[in-house]
């Protein structure tokens, strides 16, 4: 059975050499062989030391295979590159920084062999800092609530699954991928097990507070829950403006002279927003779903596949 090991790299010549050659090492102590190693170029800018690094790795190494973006497509995008790109039986997704170790690999694989379809290592302590923490309970409960993620379910960038989910979630081609969305919608027969979490051995982490906001965002294009929200909360603004009218009503015809003005404008304003809110919830529904159907601007454009020299390397695509 192969497995294929699928990293997104970005900034990583510092780090990818020990990342490849550690998980190979590991995969060969289990016994999981054969294996490749799908190393996707997220266009670093690093003036090509990625790239170098990665090239001189699958010039070294006939199990390495690199693919080069021409622009960056983002984490999740670059995985889909990869996923695309990938022959195994099962597919193990890692980073590029050593935080997703190696030496944890055996805890996954121990777990995918109950049975399980998808397995993540998820991890009881965090090594990152404070803001990314928060970004990631965020990301938790916006899941949770917007695609119906099970409370006891836990997720990293660090998994394995099988190859017919593989098959289905290769089939999204929107530029928006949440990997979470696509897992979700294949299959429930998922497990997450703890491992440990290492600190990053170089620099810091490449997510800036817009990228995470920009991820983040790409959960809605895997619910219509913010939409049927607008509809609802324009349902009761509606309500809460005809109880309004009917209270001012009451006042008058019980006080005669309560002076009308202030009340009455903001009753109108309450009901007629909330008319409009209604009836945009409604198009949003319709709208919604052919967005999730219709936007066919590229996840990722491959420059170059690379391989060792004995495989043809440089297959252009």
């Amino acid at each position: 059975m192969l497995y294929s090991v699928v990293i997104p790299c970005y900034k990583s010549a510092k780090t990818i050499r020990k990342v490849v050659e550690m998980t190979s090492a590991e995969l060969d102590k289990l016994n999981r062989t054969p294996y490749e190693f799908i190393l996707v170029d997220d266009h670093s800018p690093d003036g090509g030391d990625t790239l170098h690094e990665l090239l001189a790795l699958a010039n070294e190494y006939a199990f390495v295979k690199v693919v080069e973006l021409a622009q960056n497509s983002g984490q999740h995008n670059a995985v889909m590159a990869g996923l695309n790109v990938a022959s195994g039986k099962a597919i193990i997704a890692m980073d590029d920084d050593m935080q997703t170790h190696p030496s944890q690999l055996h805890i996954l694989m121990e777990e995918y062999d109950k049975g399980f379809d998808i397995v993540y290592g998820y991890y009881p302590e965090k090594k990152h800092s404070l803001f990314r923490n928060f970004g990631s309970y965020v990301n938790y409960m916006s899941v949770r609530i917007l695609i119906g993620k099970p409370k006891d379910m836990k997720t990293s960038s660090f998994w394995i699954i099988r190859k017919f989910v593989r098959d289905y979630v290769i089939q999204y081609k929107s530029p928006y991928t949440h990997l979470q969305g696509l897992f979700l919608r294949t299959t429930r027969n998922i497990s997450s097990v703890p491992v440990k979490h290492f600190e990053r051995e170089v620099g810091k982490s490449n997510y800036t507070f817009k990228k995470l906001v920009d991820l983040w965002s790409n959960i809605l294009g895997y619910s219509i829950v913010p939409l049927r929200l607008a509809k609802y909360i324009g349902g009761l603004l509606s309500i809460g403006g005809l109880l309004g009218a009917l209270i001012v009503l009451i006042r008058k015809l019980l006080i005669p002279t309560t002076a009308l003005g202030w009340s009455s404008v903001m009753v109108a304003i309450f009901f007629f927003s909330g008319i409009i809110m209604l009836f945009l919830g409604v198009l949003g529904e319709y709208i919604g779903r052919m967005f999730l159907g219709m936007n066919h601007q590229p996840q990722y454009v491959i420059r170059e596949i690379h391989e060792h020299k004995d495989k043809g390397n440089g297959d252009k695509q």
